[in-house]
């Protein structure tokens, strides 16, 4: 940026008829000097992504401790973001224990993953979970984005009636809880999602409106153009050609979002309630949805993201990577061999998505880091080993910089039932959300930076 280049706001918007598009950070948003890691001009980010049933644990636990470590088999797609991870070993959700009430391993999974409470065994209305981490965060610092946080998923599923031995359903195909007796539902609609990031906040315009007003309006970049015509003006060469880069990667999501629509309208559409416009192809929807936090986060639309890339006891099977039967079923695996296998091939199939999800942040540049260098970003499940359905050493990830506070690179072993609430305070910590309890934390957890 040059000295005279006029000074942009950090929360500049482009706006058009019936869209606001917010944009990535530009040099001429930074302060004079640039911005140092960790400097309070970079916003941390923060997001939770949850795999159901469990993971094959000897695939997943790295060898070695510390720097010294190397990565697992099914942490392998990981290995051009290595020296950006956390691998966590010894972290526990208690609260996910049956203390008492029997059965329901996977709906205590999920309830607890990021609350750290045990939730009350009922099929009925009165479900009562508690405050997962996400929304702890996005009730302080919601407000200073367009979107006070993000939910997104690739199963659908109803909040009523009862999904796993007396729970209600509402606890497997929710992660987020606003408040103890309110999940966040989450939206595994690309489209739907789009318009929430990019759409007029006011819109509450009808199905038959929004028709007309798609006919009309091909891309929200043909809406914003006048108003990305008059900033590219003022902008330097480096910011012009960010800008463009960004403008390019929004045109890709709408074109793949477009061929998804065309896609369903071509295809027999069976007898059953289904989601409306979503790929055929688990691998499309997962990569398309993946993108679209991204961008989320790259335009500081919202600083808060869970994504559940399936609900938690969930018996998808798995035809792209030669799994054909389901992964619910599969993780009852009895230590055969016939079923470790797929089980394997599903964990690293999964982890690969989320290895190009966090490329992606890292190839996306913001002052004199990148996306990732900003970002705090969990994946992980509230189930280690889906056999025996327990809840401690869990398969946790911490990608990201937490702009400079977390030190990457390294595999760290906790003792044993380590509250993995404990990790969220740290996070919390790192979002400017200072609390002192949240679920069944301790405390904060040491070793997150050295």
């Amino acid at each position: 940026m040059t000295r005279n280049q006029p000074k942009l706001p950090r929360r500049t918007f482009l706006k058009g008829v019936g869209a606001t598009l917010g944009l990535p950070v530009l040099n001429a948003m930074l302060p004079s000097n640039g911005w140092a890691a960790g400097a309070t001009g970079a916003p941390n980010r923060m997001a939770f992504v949850f795999v159901p049933n469990g993971v094959i644990v000897p695939d997943w636990t790295p060898k070695g401790e510390g720097a010294d470590w190397q990565l697992s088999p099914t942490l392998e797609p990981l290995a051009s973001v290595k020296d950006h991870l956390c691998v966590m070993t010894g972290l526990a959700q208690d609260n996910a224990e049956a203390k008492g009430d029997g059965p329901g391993d996977h709906a205590r999974s999920a309830a607890a993953f990021l609350t750290g409470a045990h939730p009350v065994k009922t099929d009925g209305v009165d479900i009562k979970a508690g405050i997962s981490v996400d929304q702890v965060a996005a009730e302080k610092i919601g407000s200073l984005t367009r979107l006070p946080s993000l939910e997104i998923g690739t199963e659908g599923g109803r909040n009523a009636g009862q999904c796993d031995s007396g729970y209600s359903c509402a606890y497997s195909n929710n992660i987020s809880w606003k408040t103890p007796s309110t999940p966040m539902s989450k939206e595994i609609n690309p489209k739907l999602v789009f318009e929430r990031l990019f759409g007029s906040s006011g819109d509450q315009e009808s199905a038959k409106a929004r028709a007309r007003r798609d006919f009309f309006r091909t891309s929200i970049l043909d809406s914003v153009s006048d108003d990305a015509s008059k900033l590219s003006k003022t902008l330097g060469i480096t910011d012009r050609r960010k800008l463009d880069e960004y403008f390019s990667s929004v045109r890709e999501i709408e074109q793949r979002i477009a061929r998804s629509q065309a896609d369903k309208t071509s295809q027999k559409v069976p007898q059953i309630e289904m989601p409306q416009r979503i790929p055929r192809e688990l691998d499309d929807h997962i990569r398309l949805m993946f993108d679209l936090l991204a961008i989320a986060f790259e335009t500081d639309t919202t600083r808060v993201a869970t994504f559940m890339l399936a609900n938690e006891g969930s018996n998808r099977s798995y035809p792209m990577v030669g799994v054909n039967d389901g992964h619910h079923h599969l993780s009852h695996h009895q230590n055969k061999e016939d079923f470790i296998a797929p089980l394997k091939k599903i964990d690293k199939y999964l982890i690969t998505h989320f290895a190009n999800f966090l490329e992606r942040l890292k190839g996306t540049k913001e002052g004199d880091g990148n996306l990732l260098d900003h970002s705090m970003i969990v994946y992980g499940s509230a189930i280690s080993d889906g056999n025996h359905h327990n809840h401690n050493d869990l398969p946790i990830l911490l990608a990201g910089g937490g702009s400079g506070t977390i030190t990457t690179n390294r595999h760290v072993v906790y003792p044993k039932n380590t509250p993995l609430n404990n990790l969220f305070l740290s996070m919390l910590d790192r979002m400017d959300v200072r609390i002192d309890q949240l679920g069944d934390s301790t405390g904060r957890l040491d070793r997150v930076s050295v």
